[in-house]
């Protein structure tokens, strides 16, 4: 091959180098570092696509009720920019899971809950994954089923606190993060307590992922969010190739 041959670039998509799409819901509260819908979280690029009238209230505690049509178009959307891969910034979002994956034709994760059932494999005996959520009373055993969760994980949500889960689903434009954080901790504390068995916790709220350190730091447990479930998805996208390009790579061809 001579040198020209080896600078020919090939297309195909509008974006490039961002494999992530994420689907947004249409959203005013703060997102600080952690949160999905802060782009610094990342340490590779990704593309937003904001669903219009998913506000969290009526994704979280109305079902999504309507929103089905508007969530495949902005997926396909994000894959006709370039992703390669679709999730979404609320982990309610599982009853879509079906639906988006059938209509996008790349892989799907729309719910941190999606971690639930290898979390439980690689525990020890008698130890369970236990379930954080923003609110415990809406998140459906359809929503648990959707994402494949194992009958009788125990779930427990923050929505008896005062901070984390008022400014969340109510979408205000002001959040008290220490406030929330002792909302998470003391959630995460009520479950442990009642179910001793748990051995993991499993974030379902995506915007819990700024506290997870400070989660694991309290209970002395493991924790799992989205963005590190993204971390893993990502990788199979965007395999690194540890400096040595695999036999037929091409540096200027986007796969």
């Amino acid at each position: 091959m001579d040198g020209r041959q080896s600078r020919i670039a090939h297309g195909g998509k509008a974006i490039y180098g961002a494999r992530l799409g994420i689907l947004m819901l249409d959203a005013r509260f703060p997102r600080i570092p952690g949160d999905m819908g802060n782009a610094r979280t990342w340490p590779f690029p990704v593309l937003y696509r904001v669903v219009r009238g998913a506000d969290p209230d009526r994704v979280v505690r109305g079902g999504a009720k309507g929103l089905l049509s508007a969530f495949l178009d902005a997926g396909r959307e994000l894959v006709e920019l370039g992703a390669d891969g679709i999730t979404t910034n609320c982990g309610f979002l599982s009853l879509y899971q079906r639906e988006l994956a059938a209509h996008v034709g790349v892989p799907v994760a729309t719910s941190s809950l999606m971690q639930a059932r290898a979390i439980a494999a690689t525990l020890p005996p008698g130890r369970t994954c236990g379930i954080l959520t923003v609110d415990a009373k809406s998140l459906t055993p359809a929503h648990l089923a959707a994402a494949d969760v194992p009958p009788g994980t125990p779930v427990f949500g923050t929505e008896g606190g005062r901070e984390f889960t008022r400014a969340i689903l109510g979408n205000e434009p002001v959040l008290d993060v220490a406030a929330a954080e002792r909302d998470i901790l003391e959630a995460g504390s009520a479950l442990v307590a009642a179910h001793p068995d748990v051995g993991a916790i499993l974030l379902e709220c995506t915007n819990m992922a700024p506290y997870s350190r400070a989660l694991r730091t309290h209970l002395g447990l493991p924790v799992f969010d989205i963005v590190s479930f993204m971390a893993w998805f990502h990788a199979a996208l965007d395999p690194s190739d540890f400096g040595a390009p695999a036999a037929g790579s091409h540096p200027w061809r986007e796969r």
